[in-house]
């Protein structure tokens, strides 16, 4: 899934919001003029910042974890894997609506399995989303055998997770995998012995800041 950017500036999840939004925008301006239309124009502007999605740098090798998403460090701490049944080490990341959306893979490694559940739409920055709000999770592995959960959850506005994997699905680190719409938050659950990069209140990007180093990282 390197290579060539598959779609420009624009994630390929937005181009139908801002398509319509650009129709609105500019079949407004037509009837009503600029000024009658300047809080559509507003809202073009909101969409278009809300589905960018840069290409990245990739931090690492394949022993690292890199952020999984764009925002801000709001948990770090022991915790229990719900998915795998584990004590882990888990890192939360709030993304606000001003930041990028889109979700990459941490690690270089293999979707094991895939869980979906609906749920409630707390605002995302608050611990108990985690077991309360419509999440997805993904169990990815490494060659080396270390497990790693990935959970997208949705926000306080969130209504949709998209997640373009399936199991036996192979991940580079970097790798587009899925896409929250509005604001939200990505858990990852480490093994309780990896050493974690980033700390509380840290603001991070997806893919170029490194998160983790799995435990026998030299």
């Amino acid at each position: 899934m390197h290579g060539p950017y598959p779609h420009p500036i624009i994630a390929r999840e937005g181009w139908p919001f801002v398509i319509a939004t650009a129709t609105v925008a500019i079949l407004s301006t037509a009837y009503f003029g600029f000024t009658g239309s300047v809080l559509v124009w507003i809202a073009l502007a909101f969409v278009v910042q809300f589905f960018r999605d840069p290409a990245r740098s990739i931090a690492g090798d394949r022993m690292s974890v890199v952020c999984p998403a764009d925002g801000r460090v709001v948990s770090v701490g022991a915790a229990h894997d719900p998915w795998l049944d584990r004590p882990a080490l888990r890192v939360s990341i709030f993304m606000n609506v001003f930041n990028v959306h889109s979700n990459r893979s941490p690690v270089d490694g293999t979707v094991k399995k895939i869980w979906y559940h609906a749920g409630s739409f707390l605002n995302a920055a608050l611990d108990k989303a985690s077991l309360e709000n419509e999440r997805n999770a993904i169990w990815l592995q490494t060659e080396s055998g270390s497990d790693i959960t990935c959970v997208q959850v949705a926000g306080l506005i969130a209504r949709r997770i998209l997640c373009h994997v399936e199991p036996g699905a192979h991940l580079a680190r970097g790798d587009r995998y899925g896409f929250i719409r509005f604001g939200s938050r990505v858990d990852v659950y480490l093994d309780p012995a990896a050493q974690v990069c980033v700390a509380l209140g840290d603001k991070v990007k997806a893919s170029s800041t490194l998160l983790a180093r799995l435990p026998g990282h030299g």
